[in-house]
């Protein structure tokens, strides 16, 4: 930022007029790379699109951070709108995943600091700091239409955005790949676990994009032309003058048996609610040239393409400047994109994973009491109330639950209950066989493999 004796003029007077007013007349002293920074940010406002946002030199470091082979944070994926903080995905086993942060999510508050008014940017100052420290934040969960007070300890996020593994079927084999963002160095982390599923004999990939939130373009267009003819349109990008232009896969620098392979290939992907952006694309174009079905539920729904800028005083422009449509020209922005076969995840297994602790008996009423119930639904309980009401119902699958698993006897919950309680949830999540979209998933490619569809 130039010191304030050399801020020249724009071009525009009613925005001169304005900057020397409250130079000269406000009884507030501000400095001048604070008025710019405050108009730069006016003018972004302004657009109404979320994903259109000024950033400071500070805030664009951070940001370039998110996509970058590490950082340090939580491990989340954050929109703004209408000025609103929403949690698009938190990042697969970061700490925020693991704190039982979830899609839709709204931030309202970080280490005490009330976010009204605050700029995206700013939210993610507050965000980032050093590993080992905490940052607690409180959270508005529209599902449970709840205020929600959750403690994260910041780490090192090493991002690796793929993982592969075998999964055995009947006399199949079959490779699952997890792509948890597409980052910098997504490409070559795909074909390097693609090639190692290969090399395994697979008879058939699953694709899991659940809560991928997107990132970039040319990462996703490497691993689509992976898996489809070169020089097929895999989407359209449309500019601001309405200008249509087709992008296609292209030959990539790899052994023609891997790209042979891989180009026959059966797939099914898995998506959900944190599916977004670029991960949609990716499952727009799959469905398009029916390469692969689809299994999970509804996307996000982000159906805009976003240029960054650097700025002269340092700070960036992150600009909206295309919408992206599938291959049939379909425009899923605010809408997403439906799977082929929808199927709800177990409740048990959708659920996070929160700190309880406290007691709580006959009478009370408290978010803890709510997440236990759902918990025991989930468990098979059948309790009627899951609003945070402790009923008599509650007090006696409570006392059925610690006879059971062999706690003190009691109609109260404590903290050996809780500490049992999340137990059971991290169990469930870790158990692929509770995993009901991926179960579905498995049985689709298992037909399709032996031809049944």
């Amino acid at each position: 930022m130039k010191p304030e004796s050399e801020v020249k003029g724009s071009d525009i007077p009613v925005i001169d007029q304005t900057f020397h007013l409250i130079k000269e007349k406000s009884v507030y002293d501000t400095k001048d790379e604070e008025l710019i920074e405050g108009a730069l940010r006016g003018m972004t406002e302004a657009i109404k699109d979320p994903y259109s946002t000024y950033y400071t030199e500070k805030e664009a470091a951070i940001h370039r951070q998110s996509l970058a082979g590490q950082r340090v944070g939580i491990g989340i994926e954050i929109t703004e709108k209408d000025g609103r903080f929403i949690v698009v995905s938190p990042v697969k086993s970061s700490p925020a995943e693991k704190a039982g942060i979830r899609p839709y999510d709204e931030i309202v508050e970080v280490d005490g600091v009330r976010l009204e008014g605050k700029t995206l940017g700013e939210l993610l100052q507050l965000i980032q700091g050093n590993p080992g420290e905490k940052v607690t934040l409180v959270i508005y969960r529209p599902s449970t239409d709840r205020h929600i007070k959750i403690t994260v300890e910041r780490a090192e996020i090493d991002n690796q955005t793929v993982t592969g593994k075998v999964i055995p079927l009947d006399d199949l084999k079959i490779g699952y790949v997890s792509i948890s963002m597409f980052g910098e160095e997504t490409l070559e982390e795909w074909i390097e676990s693609t090639k190692r599923l290969l090399s395994e004999n697979v008879d058939g990939m699953i694709i899991d994009l659940r809560d991928n939130p997107g990132g970039y373009l040319h990462s996703v267009a490497g691993v689509v032309s992976s898996i489809g003819k070169e020089g097929t349109v895999f989407a359209y990008m449309q500019n601001a003058q309405g200008m249509m232009e087709a992008i296609k896969t292209t030959k990539l620098d790899v052994d023609e048996e891997y790209a042979k392979q891989m180009k026959k290939m059966p797939l099914v992907v898995l998506q959900n609610e944190g599916s977004a952006s670029a991960s949609e694309v990716m499952v727009g174009a799959m469905k398009s040239w029916k390469r692969a079905i689809v299994v999970g539920s509804k996307s996000f729904g982000k159906g805009t393409v976003q240029e960054t800028y650097d700025l002269k005083n340092g700070g960036e422009l992150k600009l909206s400047t295309n919408k992206w449509l599938t291959p049939d020209r379909e425009w899923i922005h605010g809408i997403g994109i439906e799977s082929d076969i929808e199927v709800e995840q177990h409740p048990l297994f959708a659920m996070e994973i929160v700190p309880l602790r406290g007691e709580f008996a006959e009478g009370d009423y408290s978010e803890e009491i709510a997440y236990v119930q759902k918990v025991l639904n989930g468990l098979g309980y059948n309790l009627e109330r899951t609003d945070g009401f402790y009923d008599e119902e509650t007090a006696e699958a409570v006392a059925s639950y610690r006879e059971k698993f062999k706690l003190k006897r009691g109609r109260h919950m404590d903290d050996e209950f809780f500490a049992s309680i999340r137990e059971k949830v991290v169990l469930f999540k870790e158990d692929m066989e509770q995993d009901v979209q991926l179960k579905m998933g498995l049985n689709v490619i298992m037909h399709k493999i032996k031809g049944d569809i």
